[in-house]
């Protein structure tokens, strides 16, 4: 690659683009919604969340110095982040805190950047974020999941225009704004019918001797008051 080619290539990653009309973000929104709420749809959508969930713990595992094993993926959108270090402590709590708000955050994060014009930026990040973690899927299907998400980024910020890229851009982010709120909200439901026993609320509970339901209310918190920020940023 020549010096020219670099050049133009940092341009592109760092420039802004042009919003999108105002249609566009609100058809993304509601096609966002239209599949977050069916349950049929959302069964298969809900992978993508997983992903940003399980990618959540690990990368803040990896932050607070825990090392980290392992991530896999399952068909029924559960998932399994493995690392090792202390059982206890602000690292492991702040590990364990990460999976359910990493979806709405990452939404959050993305709409300031679209706020900014940052689509190439946005989708760039994005597909380097899956790259990285697809080092660490430790099974068959969760390395088709990372494989087809992150091939379909690669495709959107290579083969297609301008407009095509800021719908994608967008939709995503609304996705996981969206996707963001529902699943604190199903895995209370679980644990009503005698479920999920061992589930990251019930985690934080045992590290932090709290009751789990002040976990459940940070969850929401940091879910619906991103869609809110998000939501603006995006309009």
């Amino acid at each position: 690659m020549d010096t020219s080619t670099a050049t133009s290539l940092w341009d592109e990653l760092v420039g802004t683009q042009s919003d999108p009309d105002r249609w566009v973000v609100i058809a993304t929104g509601v096609a966002a919604l239209a599949v977050v709420v069916p349950h049929t749809v959302w069964r298969i959508a809900r992978n993508a969340i997983t992903i940003a969930h399980e990618g959540g713990h690990g990368l803040v595992a990896l932050l607070t110095g825990r090392q980290l094993t392992g991530i896999r993926l399952h068909s029924d959108t559960s998932g399994l982040t493995v690392s090792r270090g202390k059982p206890y402590g602000l690292g492991m709590i702040l590990t364990a805190a990460a999976g359910y708000t990493a979806p709405p955050l990452l939404g959050l994060g993305g709409a300031a950047l679209l706020a900014e014009g940052r689509i190439t930026l946005l989708l760039w990040l994005a597909t380097a974020l899956l790259l990285a973690m697809l080092v660490m899927i430790r099974n068959a299907y969760g390395v088709l999941t990372v494989v087809l998400t992150g091939g379909l980024f690669l495709l959107v910020s290579w083969l297609t225009g301008p407009q095509v890229q800021a719908a994608f851009a967008y939709a995503v982010v609304w996705f996981l704004l969206l996707g963001g709120v529902r699943p604190a909200f199903e895995l209370q439901a679980k644990r009503r019918r005698g479920g999920a026993g061992d589930s990251d609320a019930d985690q934080l509970a045992r590290l932090t001797h709290t009751p789990a339901g002040l976990w459940f209310f940070l969850f929401h918190v940091v879910s619906l008051t991103s869609l809110a920020g998000g939501a603006r940023w995006l309009f």
